[in-house]
């Protein structure tokens, strides 16, 4: 069985200050093989790009409410008008405040929730086939 690939491209805006931003091209990827996981890459000015994976169900929740600690937070916010999602990354390599437009990213949740239903990610990995496998022998 193949594992279904959910896939949009944004333009997310990295803000440096509440008056400044930049444009920052994404990817928003999902894989049914990695059934509790969202992966972002981000297409920067030095031509290589960042990766960010965390949990599905952080974004799903910070497009309503504050969700996440750490290093990655998401929370709704307006900004000129506008619904959007904020996502706040820290690393050791640096910080970084980025803003997403809300209907993109639930857009692209709803098919990744059609894709794999929630509560449903563990049958995705095959697990209680291998320990039946495993337990058979």
């Amino acid at each position: 069985m193949h594992p279904t690939v959910v896939e949009r491209e944004l333009e997310l805006r990295l803000i440096l200050s509440p008056e400044r931003g930049i444009a920052v091209p994404a990817l928003l990827g999902y894989h049914s093989d990695d059934p509790y996981a969202v992966h972002i890459t981000f297409h920067i000015d030095s031509g290589h790009p960042v990766h960010w994976t965390f949990a599905r169900d952080l974004l799903v929740e910070g497009v309503f409410r504050p969700s996440g600690h750490g290093d990655v937070r998401v929370w709704p916010s307006k900004a000129e008008g506008r619904s959007v999602v904020l996502m706040a990354l820290s690393s050791p390599d640096g910080d970084a405040l980025l803003e997403a437009p809300t209907p993109q990213v639930s857009a692209w949740l709803e098919r990744t929730l059609r894709a794999v239903p929630p509560g449903t990610e563990g049958d995705q990995l095959g697990i209680d086939d291998g320990l039946a496998e495993l337990l058979a022998r």
